[in-house]
């Protein structure tokens, strides 16, 4: 199991691969940061770029 923080505060969440990660972080994303989820200037190119940084901070962290 990893431990990652949220990439905008301290809340963590907890997943054994990088979707089950992102599924625990989804409802603190939601209501926490609700203005970046519904950020209409954000684009595909964001949430792809979103992707690829967290997963390789997700792929970085060694299990305990």
């Amino acid at each position: 199991m990893k431990t990652l923080k949220c990439d905008l505060c301290e809340v963590t969440a907890e997943g054994e691969t990088f979707d089950a990660w992102m599924k625990a972080l989804m409802p603190h994303y939601m209501q926490a940061h609700a203005d970046v989820m519904n950020d209409p200037k954000k684009t595909k190119e964001d949430q792809q770029k979103w992707m690829v940084q967290n997963k390789a901070s997700f792929d970085a962290v060694v299990e305990k």
